[in-house]
């Protein structure tokens, strides 16, 4: 996500209709990751599921842990979301289908966990929070006059912060820790869903871009997009606790 000020750029008029098609398009991308991904977390997200394929048990003590291939399906979506971003203008659109593919299937895999931690209630309340404050957001950032790049710069410290302070919390495996970072993650990811959005109008209404690198930045902008929504979901499911 780093990469997203020298990939999108404003300039030149624009017109109504190549900016809805492209935010069409955004929209899109995400709604199908989404749904990717919320697909294979439901058929995976079972107890046999996640402990026959994620979990070695340890036969004297009767105990499990995440193995390697848990860990292979938690971090290669970050690979793959960074290939993405960062070799967009490298990569044909048809591997950057098979890449966002790729990326949403891994996501679902991985989100899998939730299933067994959070009830279905839960998640559904909590979807539809993240829906909501998403939206709101998005909607502030399209709308908003305020030139929002300071703001989003001070948010990606702050997200690489919590990125850093999670995956050190797995082994602190501190729950006050993690209360800590989720509050702070629902206010990072909010604001950065205002801060894209502005981007994303800024690359929509520059006429300079050809058809080919619209449709990439489209691709992006939906990855980018699912990946503010997945952690604002996460960061607000955490605040729930999990089952019993």
């Amino acid at each position: 996500m780093s990469n997203l000020d020298s990939m999108f750029t404003s300039g030149g008029e624009y017109s109504k209709e190549i900016t809805k098609d492209f935010f069409k398009n955004v929209y899109m991308y995400m709604g199908a990751a989404l749904a990717i991904s919320g697909i294979i977390a439901y058929m995976a997200g079972t107890p046999e599921f996640i402990f026959n394929h994620f979990v070695d048990v340890d036969p004297v003590t009767n105990t499990g842990s995440p193995n390697v291939l848990f860990w292979v399906v938690s971090l290669a979506p970050v690979g793959l979301g960074l290939v993405i971003q960062l070799a967009y203008r490298r990569l044909s659109l048809g591997l950057l289908l098979l890449l966002f593919l790729g990326y949403s299937v891994l996501m679902g895999f991985s989100l899998s966990v939730i299933m067994i931690t959070y009830s279905i209630g839960t998640i559904a309340v909590t979807f539809f929070s993240a829906a909501g404050a998403f939206a709101a957001m998005a909607i502030i950032g399209y709308t908003t006059k305020t030139d929002l790049t300071k703001f989003g710069s001070l948010l990606y410290m702050a997200f690489i912060g919590i990125f850093i302070a999670s995956f050190a919390n797995i082994w602190i495996g501190s729950e006050m820790m993690d209360f800590v970072i989720a509050i702070i993650g629902v206010f990072v990811f909010t604001g950065l869903t205002a801060y894209f959005m502005q981007q994303l109008k800024n690359t929509a209404e520059n006429q300079m871009l050809d058809g080919v690198e619209r449709n990439k930045l489209a691709l992006v902008g939906g990855l980018i997009l699912y990946i503010l929504f997945i952690n604002l979901f996460m960061s607000l499911l955490r605040l729930m606790g999990g089952n019993d």
